[in-house]
């Protein structure tokens, strides 16, 4: 009831102005308590990592990890922060976050602002324990050398972390996702790769791929990435499209996240798990049990929100995680792995 009301109020601000007072809530000690929601059916195993349960809150939420110890309380199985960058970078231009209330969607052209991996790496050095924390690697807009970025952000900030992703494919730093492409990708991954050898314990590196990707490039990225030594891949990011959107601002620059992007990612995941073996996180349009159950059934091991917090508070993730836990009693599944897949012929 008291999160509802403060989201109502929330709605009424800006939404960027909205969201970092969302954040100082959660680090001022508001917000869900009592750690993830877990059973045997949530435990999850993703890439070596043991997750209570398989829903995580997506890079974009806590950009600056800045709100840790809230994020630890949360029924959220893990967490993304990031994308971080070498250097602090301003972003775009304000406003560039905007609600699209009437399709539960948001479109953001932020820029990968953020306050570079110094600051944050001296807050991941304090993290909470307990906790499965990874961290969304960037690049500076105005950098000469991109794959040199992750490579550097992943050597500073890996020590603290339990998973990387390497980002290419946010549509609002220009010419980024052009790295999706084969050639620029397996070298990109090959920096980023040696850089985990350097440290002190090796992590699972991830790729987060865009869902506007052609057949033909989702093959070559499955391609690189069976050969580069990930250890998965995130689908996906934001959307260039703006199909069936009603909202006034349906035709802001940006990527859009939320409810329409639903079926296009999971499309794009069921695609891409016929490809790859690597194990898959579903993230883009999951607002319900219902949306992570379909996530998991067409591939995916483990999900992600955002969007839906700004519509639904934190708490929707411990809602979401006990209905998925009675969804697979349900359908008869022991087990998350049990049913990764097992819808996919639904999405191809």
């Amino acid at each position: 009831m008291v999160e509802q009301a403060g989201l109502r109020a929330l709605r009424r601000m800006d939404p960027e102005a909205a969201h970092g007072l969302a954040l100082r809530a959660l680090r001022s000690g508001l917000g869900p308590v009592g750690g993830p929601v877990t059973s045997a059916r949530l435990r999850t195993n993703l890439a070596g990592l043991v997750l209570p349960n398989p829903v995580g809150v997506a890079a974009g939420f806590d950009k600056n990890a800045v709100a840790l110890a809230g994020l630890a309380r949360s029924p959220l199985g893990f967490v993304e922060v990031g994308a971080v960058t070498p250097r602090p970078q301003e972003g775009n231009p304000r406003p560039r976050l905007f609600r699209l209330t009437e399709d539960r969607a948001v479109i953001n052209r932020f820029g990968f602002n953020n306050d570079g991996m110094e600051a944050v790496g001296d807050r991941l050095a304090r993290r909470p324990d307990g906790m499965v924390l990874g961290v969304n690697l960037g690049a500076n807009r105005d950098s000469a050398d991109r794959a040199g970025d992750f490579a550097l952000v992943l050597g500073r900030l890996g020590p603290f972390a339990d998973f990387a992703t390497v980002n290419v494919s946010s549509p609002n730093t220009e010419r980024l996702r052009d790295l999706q492409g084969r050639a620029a990708l397996s070298a990109l991954l090959a920096r980023v790769m040696e850089a985990r050898e350097g440290l002190p314990r090796s992590i699972p590196v991830l790729l987060k791929i865009a869902p506007d990707l052609s057949a033909e490039e989702l093959a070559d990225v499955a391609e690189v990435a069976n050969g580069s030594g990930l250890s998965g891949l995130v689908a996906t990011n934001t959307t260039l499209s703006r199909d069936g959107l009603r909202s006034s601002h349906a035709g802001e620059k940006g990527g859009l996240s939320g409810a329409p992007l639903f079926e296009r990612s999971t499309r794009v995941l069921a695609r891409l798990s016929t490809l790859t073996d690597l194990p898959l996180i579903g993230v883009g349009g999951v607002d319900s049990a219902e949306a992570a159950f379909a996530k998991i059934r067409a591939g995916a091991s483990a999900v992600q929100l955002y969007t839906a917090l700004a519509y639904g508070g934190l708490s929707l993730a411990g809602e979401i995680a006990r209905g998925l836990d009675a969804l697979l009693a349900r359908h008869g599944f022991e087990s998350v792995a049990q049913a990764v897949g097992t819808g996919r012929g639904d999405w191809l």
